[in-house]
């Protein structure tokens, strides 16, 4: 997918066209219209009840992007184009889902089709890490940058690839699939979403976060997130950096062998594509910049592609995290909504 007018400058589309995008969770469905610019008019989010079954879940699809093209001061008449993101396993040339881990019961669902049906406007798929590469590459911190490389970090690591303005989205719609870089081959950690083993995910993720923490609890190693799981706090990468914050030793070495894993794995991927960019996003940033725990843990990604990169790549390429947080799937929805119609047109 290639975009024939990327990165222009940002300026208001106050004359459209504007694009609706839909960014699908397992939670919860977010959704905004975003300008020509990649500047987002409105956002507005509701459940999933993805338990309900997908007659529920794109039947609040539909609602939550109604209410988004409302809450922009828009007719339905002035959207150009709709993009939906989802999790994967999906088909996207198809426009369905396969059998998303985190969407059960949704085997096979025509999600494009049915959004395109009910807007009665042209309809893109993507997935939803692919979806908040491409928004942090069209309007979030990656604006400038020819290529990309996107982590988002959360229950699992997903991953998006942009090279020369081009969504790598693989021959069976799997490429990007980053989360899954091997890290140890021979009997390394199990990935409880895929059931393989020596993934980055099942390091680096907030649910190997917790778990790795656990396994050092009932190894008896002294920390103070103990005291507050034996109070009845539920143990979560949340807790875990604010103990860090205060001080916990345990605590910080975990958060930072975290970013080791990272930095091993995008050293992986500057390899293989020699990006501009290495982007950290998703719910598990630590505070990001704004936080001393988010600077160092940012500095030891960098400082471990630095050591294992080649000088060229370890000196050039910018690691930094992405601007848009929860916004760079629904925004980048839309993007590749203008991406497919733009080029169409």
């Amino acid at each position: 997918m290639t975009d024939p007018a990327a990165n222009p400058d940002t300026q208001p589309a106050t004359d459209g066209p504007f694009f609706l995008g839909i960014d699908l969770g397992g939670t919860n469905v977010k959704a905004g219209v975003v300008d020509d610019y990649g500047t987002p008019l409105s956002k507005c989010t509701t459940r999933t009840l993805a338990a309900e079954g997908p007659v529920t879940g794109v039947r609040r699809m539909c609602e939550v992007g109604e209410d988004a093209i409302r809450d922009a001061g828009l007719d339905l008449s002035d959207i150009a184009a709709v993009g939906v993101a989802t999790p994967g396993t999906m088909d996207i040339p198809a426009g369905k889902l396969l059998a998303p881990p985190n969407l059960p019961g949704w085997v096979g669902v025509p999600v494009r089709q049915q959004l395109a049906d009910h807007f009665d406007k042209p309809t893109t798929l993507q997935n939803d890490a692919n979806a908040a590469a491409y928004g942090e590459y069209w309007g979030g911190a990656a604006s400038q940058a020819n290529s990309l490389v996107f982590w988002t970090l959360g229950t699992g690591v997903g991953g998006g690839i942009i090279i020369g303005d081009t969504i790598v989205e693989g021959e069976n719609s799997h490429g990007s699939e980053c989360g899954h870089v091997i890290l140890e081959m021979d009997g390394g950690r199990l990935c409880e979403g895929t059931g393989h083993r020596g993934t980055l995910e099942a390091y680096a993720s907030a649910t190997a976060l917790v778990k790795r923490c656990r396994e050092a609890l009932e190894a008896g190693c002294k920390t103070s997130v103990r005291a507050r799981i034996d109070a009845g706090e539920e143990l979560t990468p949340i807790l875990i950096a604010a103990e860090a914050k205060s001080g916990d030793q345990l605590s910080d070495e975990l958060i930072m062998e975290t970013a080791r894993y990272l930095g091993v794995a995008s050293t992986t991927l500057i390899h293989v594509i020699n990006p501009a960019m290495v982007l950290i996003g998703g719910a598990m940033t630590f505070g990001r910049n704004e936080t001393e725990l988010g600077r160092r843990f940012i500095d030891r990604i960098r400082s471990e592609v630095q050591a294992r990169a080649f000088v060229v790549p370890a000196t050039s390429t910018i690691v930094d995290y992405a601007t848009l947080g929860g916004d760079a799937g629904f925004i980048g929805a839309a993007g590749c909504a203008r991406l497919e119609h733009s080029a169409q047109g």
